[in-house]
């Protein structure tokens, strides 16, 4: 019973690590694509910012310089995507592979350049990192049956990205359903001429978006590199800006339901690390390729056929042109 508990623990634990930057990335990809801007760019935006997060943090051996570099190098990747799509009216998806593919080229030429280490930067010690956070009264609530233990050792000793990443949750969605900001943004990504017949600016708003998605895609590249890992590593994002697109989707573009898909695919993914190596009853060791495609298989399978009828913003993909109004 004790070794459950203890599996399960670990396992919750391992959750929360896994599913940070998933949090963050939906969440970028649901503003942007609230105001009708299409975000495969997401991978890209996270790769940047791990990079400019991990270098700048090893100069400066701070970080949260490394954080602040890692939006403002976000931030000018999504703005690069908004030239391309809001002014320029350009293709969104197309945009956007180009914003992946310039991001994985220019990380990895910088960092041989810059580094010599195959394109990866140097390791961070100390304060170059986030360090574990232990929660008031996390070690006298482990003689608490169950809660406590949760507490302790499930909600206790995260990096402060992981409960930014929490907290940013409620509050995404006070902005989209409680502000005059929230409401024209999911309104001109529903009906953009609308927006522009009530003299609001629709290229202002969706602008204010994408910077929006490159903040909250640099601070989940921040903690690819400098929390969660202690380096960056050349395409170290590793497929989770797509993840969190198919959460965005799986969610049907709503923050609260983002969380739970982002913990879902999380409890996947460290569930397979811990089944690595582990034999179940009439079946055996199961290979660890397996193991480690079933987050991704599972994420197939639940888009598939679990969600149900998901209907993106009426608007999404569809540039605005005024003089066609």
């Amino acid at each position: 019973m004790n070794e459950i508990l203890t599996f399960i623990t670990l396992a919750l634990d391992a959750t929360l690590r896994v599913a940070t930057p998933l949090i963050l990335a939906a969440l970028a990809g649901l503003f942007s694509e609230r105001s009708g801007i299409v975000d495969i760019g997401l991978e890209g935006k996270m790769l940047v910012g791990a990079f400019a997060a991990a270098a700048v943090s090893y100069w400066t051996g701070s970080a949260w310089l490394g954080l602040g570099a890692a939006i403002l190098a976000s931030i000018a990747f999504a703005l690069l995507h908004g030239l391309a799509c809001i002014t320029y009216q350009g293709n969104q998806v197309v945009s956007g592979v180009a914003i992946n593919i310039l991001a994985s080229g220019l990380t990895t030429i910088l960092g041989l350049a810059w580094f010599h280490q195959g394109g990866s930067t140097p390791p961070l010690v100390g304060a170059q990192r986030f360090g574990e956070i232990t929660l008031p009264a996390a070690e006298a609530s482990k003689s608490i049956p169950i809660l406590g233990d949760f507490y302790a050792n499930v909600l206790s000793g995260h990096n402060i990205l992981v409960y930014i990443a929490l907290l940013l949750v409620p509050f995404c969605a006070w902005v989209l359903y409680k502000t005059r900001f929230g409401l024209r943004i999911r309104a001109v990504g529903e009906n953009p001429k609308a927006v522009d017949t009530a003299g609001v600016s629709v290229t202002f708003l969706r602008y204010r978006a994408v910077i929006i998605a490159g903040v909250l895609c640099g601070i989940a590249g921040a903690y690819l590199s400098t929390a969660q890992n202690a380096q960056f590593i050349r395409d170290m994002t590793a497929g989770q800006g797509f993840m969190a697109l198919a959460a965005l989707i799986f969610a049907k573009w709503r923050p609260w339901p983002i969380l739970a898909a982002a913990l879902l695919f999380g409890f996947l993914d460290a569930l397979a690390i811990r089944m690595q190596g582990v034999s179940l009853p009439l079946i055996g060791q199961v290979p660890v390729q397996l193991i480690e495609s079933l987050p991704y298989i599972l994420t197939v399978v639940l888009l598939a056929g679990f969600i149900g009828k998901a209907l993106p913003p009426k608007a999404l993909g569809l540039p605005y042109l005024k003089e066609q109004r």
